[in-house]
């Protein structure tokens, strides 16, 4: 009797006391660049849908650092005393998440922790690998178009070296999926630029060139390097379902870092 007291004791434990829930997650905040192009709004509150499908239960908000409403700010105080994960829909490491998304953060009434930007990870070379696919690369390559094909990694481009980084290491994860070389070319601020980088490809006998995209929405860089391309050009990442899980995972990594450091206090 008094074993299976004991175990009914433990069961019974296990039950929350009525009228205790389990607090609410912070808010997740898509921080996107924002673009004069409304493809990339559409693209963004799209990506949003989808995260907002994979995790229904979870307050997922949108704010821009320039050029499109809602603006980070904004966004920030609307939210009130909410906490929030910030998650960048950027692609490495640069000025925006360096400074411009945590002072606004800063800034919040809130309490908010921010979340390392999408990039690298494998699951951006399994989109631009998809991208890529849909725009036309061969799903099987055989062993010439092996030794004559190659693409090119087309970026937004930024001064700060730790963009750069984070860029070259998509473009070997991607040629590691390829199995063909992936150089990493720019739209701006940063060398070399896609034209520059389609002709050394071609002296080193690579005929086959595609662009790939690495730009999350359309806009004015994408479009630019699309233009050069001598073969096949892929859409941007956009509302990919991996991209979806990315964002996902970057939340859930930021909470987690957050949980442990209020552990350690």
């Amino acid at each position: 009797m008094h074993a299976t007291g004991d175990r009914l004791t433990g069961r019974l434990r296990l039950v929350p006391p009525p009228g205790r829930s389990r607090p609410a997650p912070p808010a997740l905040v898509l921080v996107a660049h924002g673009s004069r192009d409304p493809r990339a709004l559409t693209t963004v509150r799209a990506l949003q849908h989808r995260v907002r499908a994979l995790r229904p239960a979870l307050a997922v908000h949108l704010g821009h650092i320039e050029l499109n409403e809602p603006l980070l700010p904004d966004t920030l105080a609307a939210l009130g005393d909410t906490p929030a994960v910030l998650v960048p829909l950027l692609l490495g490491r640069g000025h925006h998440v360096g400074r411009d998304i945590p002072e606004a953060a800063a800034a919040a009434a809130a309490r908010t922790s921010l979340a390392a930007p999408l990039g690298p990870h494998p699951l951006l070379a399994r989109t631009l690998h998809d991208r890529l696919l849909e725009a036309g690369w061969p799903a099987a390559m055989d062993e010439a178009g092996r030794r004559t094909g190659a693409v090119v990694l087309a970026a937004a481009g930024s001064r700060d070296p730790d963009s750069a980084t984070d860029t070259r290491r998509t473009a070997r994860l991607l040629a590691g999926r390829l199995g063909v070389p992936v150089v990493p070319a720019y739209a701006s601020a940063a060398a070399p630029d896609v034209p520059a980088a389609l002709r050394a490809l071609a002296a080193r006998g690579r005929r086959r060139v595609a662009i790939a995209s690495y730009f999350t929405a359309p806009g004015r860089f994408a479009a630019q390097c699309a233009e050069a391309a001598p073969w096949i050009a892929a859409a941007p990442l956009g509302a990919h379902e991996d991209m979806a899980r990315l964002v996902l995972h970057r939340y859930d990594q930021a909470r987690g870092a957050t949980v442990a450091e209020l552990a350690s206090a």
